[in-house]
């Protein structure tokens, strides 16, 4: 299954730093790793985030995972039809990656055009 996460640029450097295999441990106030289903969706995250990134800047990574070990995790819709996503607890992400197949790409970058 192809999955993709936004992220911004300090997670997209800790990434860099693990070769293009990891997404980095989540912080204690995020208990869950949540990849989404499709791009479409991962961009609008992406494009949210800048104004409220340091450096106003996002980025949409791309991931392939095992489909028999992902089967596991329920789909959840969390906005319209196409927000869906899994929820990973933060202390399942390491096995979860363990099953990822390939590197992590970034497939698309997003500045603020300009600061509110």
């Amino acid at each position: 299954m192809i999955l993709y996460r936004p992220v911004g640029s300090k997670e997209l450097e800790l990434i860099k730093q693990s070769g293009y295999t990891k997404y980095p441990p989540r912080l204690p106030e995020q208990p869950i790793f949540y990849p989404v289903l499709n791009k479409e969706y991962a961009i609008e995250i992406a494009a949210w985030n800048v104004k409220w990134n340091d450096d106003h800047k996002g980025y949409v990574t791309k991931f392939e995972i095992d489909d028999k070990y992902v089967m596991q995790f329920e789909v959840h819709t969390v906005g319209k039809h196409y927000h869906k996503e899994l929820w990973i607890l933060a202390e399942e992400l390491e096995t979860f990656q363990k099953h990822m197949i390939g590197k992590i790409q970034v497939i698309g970058e997003f500045p603020a055009c300009s600061k509110e």
